[in-house]
């Protein structure tokens, strides 16, 4: 039956986002019940897509990416996919009216990481970070609110600038993989034989003003989404808090991670925090 198939469909996208990220699992599991499963299966989409281009090095990625990108397409069109993640998707992205805008502009800057190393320009920065994470962002914020067209239009500006934050966390925190495994540098603005601290402080500044745009509009989502957001937006606050006090040399040298104890600890404040209505 196919309510069984679409049932194994969901539990693939949900196990897809625990096995990958403990991290936005956790977050996820604060949404309310409602609205948690379609985050799963944006994520399980994005996640695929990301991974081909990411970690598929004995593998024809761009003959890979080609189908993925087709059966996408198709899955979006038809309403049906045999690729569990894709059928999952498609289910969400048809039900909370996910434009095409969105996939396409997320598939075309996972795209470039197939042919693109370098990003000289902040033109170029600023059109990659919004296809592989401000539209991630508005795919999740769709979900939100629900299809209240004009409440996403009024947030749309804020889920993007905390999708930009989250991005760039992710590029310091993952510059020594970036650039020794994947020899791909993100920041236009940073010279990786020298890397130093007026050059850092300029990258986290651009954050944390990023962050506190974010923050305005995490405090007006519906409450099914609220606590979720807000305790993603903790833990890369308390990741980014690290990457600050971490000299620049061992940013490049090693991978900065907020520890399991830690992150229970953020998760124990943030609860209380919602509780008495400080967000």
């Amino acid at each position: 039956m196919k309510a069984i198939f679409d049932k194994i469909s969901f539990d693939c996208s949900k196990n897809v986002t625990r096995a990958y990220s403990t991290s936005f699992s956790s977050a996820v599991r604060m949404l309310a019940p409602s609205i948690r499963q379609d985050i799963y299966n944006i994520y399980g989409f994005v996640r695929f897509a990301d991974e081909i281009v990411d970690s598929f090095h004995d593998y024809n990625k761009e003959e890979l990416f080609a189908l993925f990108e087709n059966d996408l397409d198709k899955a979006i069109h038809d309403g049906i996919s045999l690729n569990p993640v894709l059928n999952a998707f498609q289910h969400t992205a048809a039900k909370y009216n996910i434009d095409s805008s969105l996939t396409g502009a997320f598939m075309k800057s996972m795209k470039q990481d197939l042919i693109k190393k370098d990003y000289s320009s902040f033109e170029e920065y600023n059109e990659y970070i919004y296809g592989s994470a401000d539209v991630v962002g508005l795919m999740c914020l769709k979900v939100f609110t629900g299809n209240d067209n004009a409440r996403y239009n009024e947030l749309k500006p804020y889920a993007m600038r905390l999708g930009s934050a989250f991005q760039k966390v992710n590029f310091l925190r993952d510059l020594k993989a970036d650039t020794e495994e994947l020899e791909r540098n993100y920041f236009p603005m940073l010279n990786l034989s020298e890397i130093d601290d007026k050059t850092k402080a300029q990258i986290i500044a651009e954050i944390e003003a990023d962050l506190a745009e974010g923050y305005k509009g995490i405090v007006r989502l519906p409450a099914e989404a609220k606590f979720g957001v807000y305790t993603a937006y903790v833990y890369y606050k308390k990741l980014l808090k690290k990457l600050k006090n971490t000299p620049p040399l061992q940013i490049r040298a090693t991978r900065i991670r907020v520890p399991d104890y830690e992150k229970i600890g953020l998760l124990a404040k943030c609860y209380v925090n919602y509780r008495l209505n400080i967000i």
